[in-house]
Parts: structure tokens; C-alpha cells; sequence
């Protein structure tokens, strides 16, 4: 019990308005015991609850909010060790305090193991040291408290933040997706165009050879200077640029007067070879303003220059003639020797090849003619392979083995072209319609492996 005779220190100002929302539960069966901690605690601004018996001091604790429990060990019904473990399996938060005479070490020590008491004091205890304990035990109970509440707010922050991060994921995704969808579109879009652009300079072609009587040449030029471009190693690009040269290289010779369309270059007059010679550059004017038809452009302009030198416009030579331009000249000339463009006597693929092999070294670039060459031959290897059959027997799935013409000699098909149903339908149509008995080469399909071979 304290003594009345020592006064106990009050505390400062700051101290008291640190401390006096804390409540403080004594629990003893002494009156005298919890009037002097009564008032003990009251000079630190404290509030101060007080229970006679153990059961008593559980209802408090229930009913109201106790920062801190201070109990003595001996008590009747219920000892201070009961009592200390009910309190803190009830409010574990709750600080808790013994009260124990020295007489009381094996009970206190089973208090320490049951209730896991903070701190005992020994009676007669002393106010000053009994102070220090109480407030290093509230101290300890208020930092756990904020631990507490710090934990509780990161936990809530966290929540929060991962709510937050999970609405930007789904915002992000659906951006994402809208993005996906946006360049599907595009992409589409870009194709659409793509096809419509070579579509139209297709279709341009053909208008230009209509008007010239050279059904075809375009585009069998276009065709095999870019499988040759393929051959010689020239990226998806620049092959796309060779065909593009192939298809439109004539296209200076739009403004050739009637006289000269279709006109053998070999007899021209002087006049009109002078005309002649001016199709490449007009050619080049023409194409100049479409950004996608620039390389295109170029191979026009030089499509006659020689790798010696002696060609026209600008008498370029060897690698200064751009390659797509070289491999245009070869095949070209090429045609042109097969169809009768350069020279009134048409030449057969034999000739026309001596020709092209004479021409290395000053007309032609020897790899250009050597790539040429092997095309031709897998070309022609695969034609002999051909199948030729009627119309009515075509399907969806097979392969064009050469170019389907018109009666007036217009492509209507390419060589290699994968007829789908709906090709199929037109081509039977036209058949009809036109009273034509349409013969069709397509390629041979590969046999079918023996049969050990489909069962390994």
C-alpha cells in the first residue's frame, strides 16, 4: 500500500496533457488499496477505474475502454493470475500490471506465464517507481496502439492502392485493346488501300497496252523481273518496286503518236527514235508526283541505260544503274526478242537466250542474266509439268500453271494464281458467256507419299 507521507511528483503540464485520456483499471479486495491509487493516478490526470473482485473488474473491461489493468495477486474466488489471463485472452491490446507481496514469487511467476504480464510490483510498492512503471507501460501500450493504427492504415493504403492499380490495369487493357482494335483497322485499312493501289496501276497498265497493241508484255515483264529480283536475294520491298518498274516501264510511250504504237524499235525513223529515246524520262515526269511509285520512277527513267555506258537518257554504266533497272532491261529485252517488240522477226527462247548471254559485259549485268536465265528455266521446268485441262474441270484450290488470257490477248489471270470458289465461278461464266471452249494449264499437284511413307 503507498505511503501517505511521500508526496508524489505531479506531473508537468506537457506530461498531463499527454496522459489524461489514458484509463487505468485497479483490481484488488482492499478499498484502501484502490483509494490510494485513486488518487494516485488522478494527480497524473488519469482516469481511474476500480474493481473489488476479478469478475467484477472483466465486466469494466467489457464495458469500457482501459488502456491499462493493474491487479492484485491474492484476491478471493479468483486470483490476480485468473483474473490476468481472462483479461488478456478477452483484450489482448489491454497493458497489465501485478500487484504481489514478496511472499507471492511462485503465483507471480504464474501470472507472468498465464496473464504474460508487462510488469509486477512488489508491496508495499513505491509511488515514484510505481509512476515510472505505469507510464512505461502505457507508453508501451500507446506505441503499440499506433503500431496498430499504422498497420491498419498501410493495410487501407494498400487496399486502396492495389484497387487503384487494378482500375488503371483495366484501363490500361482496355486502351490497350481499343489500340489492338484501332491498328487491326488500320492495318486492314492500309491493305484495302495497298490493294487498290496495285490494283489501279494493274489496271492502268493494261489501259496502256490496250492503246499500244501489246496485250500482256507489261505484265509478263512485271511478273519474271520479279522472281528474278527474288533470285538475285532483293528484300520483299524491293522486289514489290522491280514489278512496279516492269508494269508501268512503258508508260512514257502514252503520248507516242498512232504511227508509232506497236512499231518494231529496229525500224523506226530517226525522228521517231529520237521520240522514242524521250519515253523514259517522260515516263519518269509521269510517276514523279506519287510518293509510292519513286523507285518505280527511277527504274523507268534508266530501264535502257547499258552497263557499258551507251544506253539512254543519261548514258550511266555498271553499278550506277540502279539494280531493279537492270534486271528490267534483261527481261525486257527479252520479251521483247520472244514477241517481236525490238525487231520485226520474232526469236525463239533459244535465241533470245544466245542474245541475252552476247549482251553480258555491255548491254546486261552478267548476274542479272545469269539469275534471269535460271528463272526462266524453273519457269519453263514447271510449265512442262503443267496440266492442261477444260474449264469445266477447274476447282478451288488449284494453281494457274500460265497466264490466262483474253481473246484480244489481255492477262485475265496471272501465272500462279490460287483459284477460290468464286473464281472459279467468274472463269466458267466467261466461258459461257463468250462461247469459248477455255483450255486452263495448272500446276501438277506432288503425288502423294507411298504408303509406308504416310504411315511412318
Amino acid at each position: 500500500m503507498s505511503s501517505d507521507t511521500v508526496a508524489p511528483a505531479r506531473p508537468t503540464s506537457a506530461e498531463a496533457d499527454d496522459t489524461r485520456h489514458y484509463t487505468i483499471l485497479t483490481v484488488d479486495d482492499e478499498p484502501s488499496v484502490l483509494s490510494a491509487l485513486r488518487r494516485l493516478f488522478r494527480l497524473q490526470g488519469w482516469r481511474s477505474l476500480q474493481a473489488e473482485s476479478g469478475a467484477e473488474g472483466l465486466d469494466l473491461l467489457d464495458a469500457e475502454p482501459v488502456d491499462l489493468v493493474i491487479s492484485d495477486m491474492r484476491m478471493p474466488v479468483m486470483d490476480g493470475a485468473r483474473f490476468l489471463e481472462l483479461a488478456r485472452e478477452r483484450h489482448p491490446g489491454v497493458a497489465r500490471l501485478l500487484l504481489t507481496g514478496y511472499a507471492d514469487i511462485s503465483a507471480t511467476i504464474a501470472a507472468i506465464n498465464r496473464g504474460e504480464i508487462h510488469r509486477y510490483i512488489t508491496k508495499p510498492w513505491d509511488d515514484h517507481e510505481l509512476l515510472l512503471t505505469v507510464r512505461d507501460a502505457l507508453s508501451r501500450r500507446e506505441l503499440e496502439r499506433r503500431h496498430a493504427e499504422l498497420l491498419a492504415l498501410t493495410a487501407r493504403q494498400n487496399e486502396a492502392l492495389q484497387a487503384a492499380n487494378r482500375l488503371l490495369e483495366s484501363r490500361v487493357a482496355a486502351r490497350t485493346a481499343e489500340l489492338e482494335q484501332l491498328n487491326r483497322m488500320l492495318e486492314t485499312s492500309f491493305e484495302d488501300l495497298d490493294r487498290t493501289f496495285m490494283l489501279t496501276v494493274n489496271v492502268f497498265s493494261g489501259l496502256l497496252e490496250m492503246r499500244e497493241g501489246s496485250a500482256g508484255h507489261a505484265r509478263r515483264v512485271a511478273t519474271l523481273a520479279r522472281a528474278t529480283a527474288a533470285r538475285l536475294g532483293l528484300g520483299e520491298r524491293e522486289c514489290r518496286d522491280v514489278y512496279l518498274g516492269g508494269l508501268l516501264h512503258d508508260v512514257g510511250k502514252i503520248g507516242f503518236p498512232d504511227r508509232m504504237l506497236g512499231q518494231p524499235v529496229s525500224t523506226l525513223s530517226a525522228e521517231d527514235k529520237l521520240r522514242y529515246n524521250r519515253h523514259t524520262t517522260d515516263g519518269e515526269t509521269a510517276l514523279m508526283p506519287l510518293a509510292q511509285l519513286q523507285a518505280a520512277a527511277r527504274i523507268v527513267r534508266q530501264h535502257h541505260e547499258r552497263v557499258d555506258g551507251r544506253g539512254f537518257p543519261d548514258g550511266l554504266a555498271a553499278d550506277a544503274i540502279s539494280l531493279g533497272a537492270r534486271i528490267v532491261a534483261a527481261v525486257n529485252d527479252y520479251d521483247g526478242l520472244l514477241h517481236g517488240a525490238l525487231a520485226e522477226q520474232r526469236q525463239t527462247p533459244e535465241r533470245a537466250r544466245q542474245m541475252l548471254r552476247g549482251g553480258i559485259g555491255t548491254h546486261y549485268d552478267p548476274r542479272v542474266v545469269e539469275a534471269l536465265l535460271a528463272e526462266i528455266d524453273a519457269q519453263e521446268a514447271l510449265a512442262h509439268a503443267d496440266r492442261l485441262i477444260d474449264v469445266r474441270e477447274l476447282r478451288p484450290g488449284m494453281t494457274l500453271g500460265r497466264d490466262l488470257l483474253s481473246p484480244k490477248g489481255a492477262i485475265l489471270l496471272a501465272a500462279g494464281y490460287v483459284f477460290d470458289q468464286r473464281v472459279v465461278r467468274q472463269v466458267c461464266d466467261f466461258a459461257n458467256r463468250e462461247g469459248l471452249r477455255l483450255m486452263l494449264h495448272v500446276r501438277q499437284e506432288p503425288a502423294p507419299p507411298p504408303p509406308h511413307e504416310q504411315a511412318a
